[in-house]
Order: C-alpha cells, then structure tokens, then sequence
C-alpha cells in the first residue's frame, strides 16, 4: 500500500482519493505480524484467511474496531468484517 495507489486488498476504502481515510481504516494498536511472499502458497496465509491477499506484512490481530461507516462499506461491499476480541 502506498499514499497514491491505496490499498490493493481494499480498494472499496479509496484511500487513493481520500487519504484521510487512511488513518480510519488502520490502527497502531495491533499485535503481531506476518509477512507474506506468496500468500498462495503459505499455510499460514491460507489459514489466517489472508491467502488471496497481496505479498505484503499483515496483522496478526487489531484491538480497535473499524468505525461504522467503514463497516457499513465492508457490508456494501459483501467483504466479512470481523470485530476484533477484546484485549
């Protein structure tokens, strides 16, 4: 993901067009990380349910909800919205 080309797996959020946006749909409060070189291939990609995802580093889990309207968006967009468990 860059500032300029959004998000590759999310592109519903436009985060291109709005940038602002960016700071709705991403949290600093998260715990752990993968990376991912080939999420087709990864075990763990497929089991964390991110195997159709881009290469790229991925949470493990977030402690904050998305607002709302973002979640509102996800459902629009037939995309499965997950609230994160309590920390």
């Amino acid at each position: 993901m860059t500032r300029d080309a959004g998000c590759e797996n999310c592109p519903f959020f436009k985060m291109e067009e709005d940038h602002e946006r960016i700071v709705e749909v991403t949290t600093p409060n998260f715990n752990g990380i993968i990376s991912v070189m080939d999420p087709s291939r990864s075990w763990a990609a497929r089991w964390l349910r991110i195997g159709k995802f881009a290469p790229g580093c991925y949470t493990l889990a977030v402690s904050e909800p998305l607002p709302e309207e973002m979640q509102h968006l996800c459902q629009e967009e037939r995309v499965q919205y997950v609230l994160p468990k309590r920390m």
